[in-house]
């Protein structure tokens, strides 16, 4: 009796073992078929949303370009700003807010935009400018748009997406005597949100000016010139679809008129802003053989450095059968041999003068729409008397 009772517990035990077994696989079963329910509904729901990435595959554009479409304030092409919106309109899609005061919130950096950073004209300018943006709490971000214009809507596109407080402009397109308006465009929905100075001239924009006197810069020179007595004088470099360089050819004929000294068209050559140009100009006037000029004005230091050495290769000397003066004053004007006279900008000034401009915008006050630098006569050892 006793072993069958034992025996009686013990199957009661399994039973009890068993049934609890099974219930537990049921709920677990159960369990099981309701989150994949869960799971399946939830999938469902995350691909009913939407967001600046999906909107940007279906449209068969970037992101970025969406964004440019939201915020109107860059150029899109019609054709792609017409399907973004159609898509945005069909999902009736609008941007998180915390996503949009992400983007709308001050980055304290700011955009600096140099045409051709191995100039040392650009190179000395931006460096100058660093100093006074880092001075002033803001970080500098630099490009370079190696003279290709391209590029530089390129960059100028890059820097208005990743939201730079500021843009600095310095040469490219801004520097055209005849504006593209096409530019002007993408230039004004920029500055919507975001302020542009630039150190060109662009006619009809939106941006702030801070550039260079040219026709005081001309004056220096050529007055200097006339003091040495000379009246052959030669304006090499330079293009004239440029307007720093439209400027001062203007100024120079002017000048010449009014000193009762014959214009010679011969001696305004055109030719690229880099040594090989100014050599190559140089060397047209050698081969004209004609009246040469005895002072001749480089339009920067790298025309000065080809003009010279094209000089030397006909066996004559700079100052004493040519005298040369050459604009920018950048560090190469004091490392050549003979150091050159030269109409200077001052660096330090500029640099501070663009770079708190910007400042100056971004904390709400207000400053000149145009602004100008003054230049300054260095005498050194390539000009003497005639």
């Amino acid at each position: 009796m006793e072993k069958r009772g034992i025996f009686c517990k013990i199957a009661t035990l399994g039973l009890t073992f068993t049934c609890k077994k099974s219930i537990l696989e049921f709920e677990m079963k159960r369990v099981s078929k309701n989150w994949n329910r869960v799971r399946v509904s939830r999938g469902r729901f995350m691909k009913k949303e939407k967001n600046i990435y999906t909107i940007a595959k279906e449209a068969g554009v970037s992101p970025a370009t969406v964004s440019r479409v939201m915020t109107k304030n860059a150029r899109v092409s019609e054709e792609k700003r017409k399907k973004v919106e159609e898509i945005i309109q069909k999902y009736d899609y609008r941007p998180n807010a915390l996503a949009q005061g992400l983007t709308n919130a001050r980055t304290k950096i700011i955009g600096i935009l140099a045409a051709d950073m191995m100039n040392p004209f650009y190179a000395q300018l931006v460096d100058e400018c660093v100093k006074e943006i880092g001075a002033s709490g803001y970080v500098p971000m630099i490009f370079s748009s190696q003279s290709s214009y391209e590029m530089e809507e390129q960059y100028l596109q890059k820097m208005f997406d990743l939201r730079v407080d500021a843009i600095i402009l310095m040469g490219g397109k801004s520097d055209q005597l005849v504006t593209d308006l096409e530019y002007v465009d993408l230039l004004d929905r920029i500055t919507d949100t975001t302020p542009i100075i630039t150190t060109g001239k662009i006619e009809g924009s939106l941006c702030y000016q801070v550039c260079i006197d040219e026709m005081a810069s001309v004056d220096l020179a050529m007055e200097h010139l006339f003091s040495l007595g000379h009246r052959h004088i030669a304006l090499i470099g330079g293009k004239n679809h440029i307007r720093s360089t439209y400027d001062k050819r203007m100024r120079y004929r002017m000048l010449l008129r009014k000193n009762g000294i014959t214009y010679r068209e011969r001696y305004v050559t055109d030719s690229d802003y880099n040594i090989e140009g100014g050599y190559q100009c140089m060397e047209k006037l050698f081969q004209e053989n004609r009246t040469m000029p005895t002072a001749v004005i480089a339009i920067n230091d790298f025309s000065a450095i080809g003009i010279l050495r094209c000089i030397e290769e006909h066996h004559l000397s700079v100052p004493q059968d040519i005298s040369l003066v050459s604009f920018d004053g950048t560090f190469l004007s004091d490392i050549v041999n003979p150091k050159l006279t030269s109409v200077c900008y001052d660096y330090a000034s500029f640099g501070k003068m663009l770079a708190a401009s910007a400042v100056k915008l971004l904390s709400g006050e207000g400053i000149p729409k145009i602004q100008q630098c003054v230049s300054r006569l260095i005498v050194r050892e390539s000009t003497i008397l005639q």
